[in-house]
């Protein structure tokens, strides 16, 4: 199975979105390369809008993760509740 990634910039906008991604995905490992929070996962990794909500009290549009997103690898799979991605369709 390969790993599939997603990588923020390190900043406090990003935290709630990168503590909900590992809250949400138990096999899900950051690393903190100089300036950047790359998250890895096995398989596939899901960001879902309501963990980050919960996190910082209010609504959120899952677009906003595009802001402070660098990079990431795999399919991805997104709607309004939640963005996926993985190496299977």
């Amino acid at each position: 199975m390969s790993n599939v990634f997603i990588a923020f910039q390190d900043n406090e906008d990003a935290r709630p979105i990168i503590d909900a991604i590992l809250a949400d995905n138990a096999k899900a490992e950051a690393t903190y390369p100089t300036g950047l929070v790359k998250i890895i996962a096995p398989g596939s990794l899901v960001i879902k809008r309501e963990s980050i909500e919960e996190l910082i009290g209010r609504s959120f549009n899952l677009q906003q993760i595009h802001v402070n997103l660098v990079t990431l690898s795999g399919h991805i799979d997104e709607d309004d509740d939640q963005f996926s991605l993985s190496w299977t369709h």
